[in-house]
């Protein structure tokens, strides 16, 4: 199954085309399902058809589905009162009902993730398109599931676990509780639940279509992004030019506009596939105005090259390793680089990232790094105290 997510700007009319997207696989032969975590129905103002938490059929072929957060929030958070119930009766706590609870910021967000990873695993649809947040905030969501199951890591660490069966042992030596059972068996469910989400992220099947009105505003945005895209990994398919204003307008006051547009499509040629999308001079409403506004198919036979991070050897020459991180549209004055342990941590602009090390690099220090034609080059030059040594 293919995976397109759609990212845009707000007020890019993301949404609609999504919608379009969703519409013009179906109509072409692809099982399509369309995701939105969109609080208002935007999603079914454009298809026509309302949706919500129970996925509905938009179209031949086409389901449309709008996951309800404050539903899922109820169900975890009975689900984990339940699992805790000793603790709770321990401490006095009284239990909350369901009716009383309300979802906390970021609800939305965890419910999309679960219904990406719901959608990927049931394998009903040979095409999935995904509604994302306006940026940056859609890039932050797909970072979600990679930084929580690292804090969990940190927080209870899997080697920990393996001491589940001397716990009662080493409370009473110690002479202080120790986490209970059920402690880590939700770490080790939450783990796996992330890990599904990411690995959908992080497949090579999954791109990102990118959703902006050519402009200043569209182009300011796209620039911005660019280096958090890289930076996750993600590859940018294709940039849809939405709200094309025609070139021969008999309207003399659509010639500087139509002229700005046409500056920021030559510029964003530079660097993306680019397909356009026509003004229809109205809010896009129904599968018939969805049809008019042609929006690009999706080419699910045609595979897809991985974003690889390769590390080359250059020991022989200069005595380093060089890793090769793609970060096109990076700023020199605005990276920056720290060494913790196994892990670095690599800021771009206003995103970072902590990746681990390959494990050839663990055993080597930093020797610099240079930014050259949009790729990161890091050096490491070996440890002598942890390098291997040959005769």
């Amino acid at each position: 199954m293919r995976t397109i997510l759609i990212m845009g700007p707000g007020g890019s009319g993301r949404t609609t085309l999504a919608a379009a997207t969703a519409l013009t696989s179906a109509r072409e032969g692809s099982r399509t399902l369309v995701l939105s975590a969109d609080r208002t129905d935007t999603l079914g103002a454009a298809l026509g058809v309302g949706t919500g938490p129970t996925p509905v059929e938009a179209a031949p072929r086409l389901t449309a589905w709008r996951p309800d957060p404050a539903r899922d929030f109820r169900k975890d958070l009975a689900a984990l009162q339940d699992r805790a119930s000793s603790a709770l009766d321990l401490l006095g706590a009284s239990r909350l009902d369901p009716e009383e609870l309300t979802p906390l910021p970021g609800a939305e967000e965890l419910a999309l993730l679960r219904a990406l990873r719901d959608a990927a695993l049931a394998e009903r649809h040979d095409l999935l398109v995904v509604d994302l947040p306006p940026l940056p905030q859609a890039l932050a969501l797909l970072a979600l599931p990679e930084e929580l199951r690292r804090y969990l890591r940190r927080l209870l660490p899997p080697e920990r676990q393996a001491a589940r069966a001397l716990r009662p042992v080493l409370g009473r030596l110690a002479g202080v509780p120790m986490p209970a059972e059920w402690l880590y068996d939700t770490a080790a469910r939450w783990d796996l639940e992330l890990a599904a989400v990411e690995a959908v992220v992080a497949d090579r099947d999954t791109v990102v279509r990118l959703v902006a009105e050519p402009g200043p505003a569209g182009a300011d945005a796209l620039r911005t992004v660019g280096p958090g895209l890289a930076l996750r990994g993600l590859r940018t398919e294709a940039v849809v030019a939405n709200r094309v204003l025609p070139e021969a307008s008999p309207d003399t006051w659509l010639a500087g506009p139509v002229a700005q547009q046409r500056k920021t499509l030559e510029e964003w040629r530079e660097s993306y596939p680019v397909r356009t999308v026509a003004h229809l001079g109205r809010d896009p409403r129904g599968a018939d105005d969805l049809t008019a506004l042609e929006a690009p198919g999706v080419d699910r036979d045609t595979p897809l090259a991985p974003v690889e991070w390769p590390v080359t050897d250059r020991l022989g020459e200069d005595g380093v390793l060089v890793w090769h991180i793609p970060l096109p549209g990076a700023i020199r004055d605005e990276l920056d680089l720290v060494r913790r342990g196994d892990e670095l941590v690599v800021t771009v602009g206003r995103f970072r990232r902590i990746v681990p090390l390959p494990s050839a690099l663990r055993r080597c220090t930093v020797d610099g790094a240079g930014l050259r034609e949009g790729e990161l080059r890091i050096r490491f030059a070996p440890d002598p105290k942890l390098w291997p040594r040959t005769r």
